[in-house]
C-alpha cells in the first residue's frame, strides 16, 4: 500500500496488516519523523519495524533516524540489494519475535 503523506501512513499503520513500514522522511502534512513517532506511541508493545528511506545521506542521518525509533535506513536512489536485505532482517526479526 501507497500513502500520499505522513498522517495517512499513521492512520494505515493504525488498521494493520503490514509486516514493515518503509518511511518516507520527507512527506506532506507530517513527515516520517513524526510519523513514526506517533505510531511508536500509539501502538506500545506492538513493535512493527519502520524502515526509513531518505535522500539524506550525511554524516549522521543514520543515527538521526535510528535515535528516532526507526529500525533501519535506507538511501535513495534505492538499491534492491538494500532494501531486499533490509526487508529480510526486519520482517524475519519481527516474526519471530510475534513466534516467540
Amino acid at each position: 500500500m501507497t500513502v500520499s503523506n505522513g498522517r495517512e501512513a499513521v492512520e494505515a499503520v493504525m488498521k494493520g496488516g503490514f509486516a514493515a513500514v518503509l518511511m518516507d522522511c520527507q512527506m506532506p502534512e507530517m513527515d516520517g519523523f513524526q510519523a513514526t513517532g506517533e505510531i511508536r506511541c500509539a501502538r506500545p508493545g506492538r513493535r512493527i519495524p519502520i524502515i526509513a528511506m531518505t535522500a539524506a545521506a550525511m554524516d549522521g542521518d543514520r543515527e538521526h533516524c535510528l535515535g528516532l525509533e526507526m529500525d533501519d535506513y535506507i538511501t535513495k536512489p534505492v538499491r534492491l540489494e538494500a532494501l531486499s536485505t533490509a526487508l529480510a532482517t526486519w520482517v524475519t526479526a519481527a516474526a519471530t519475535a510475534r513466534a516467540g
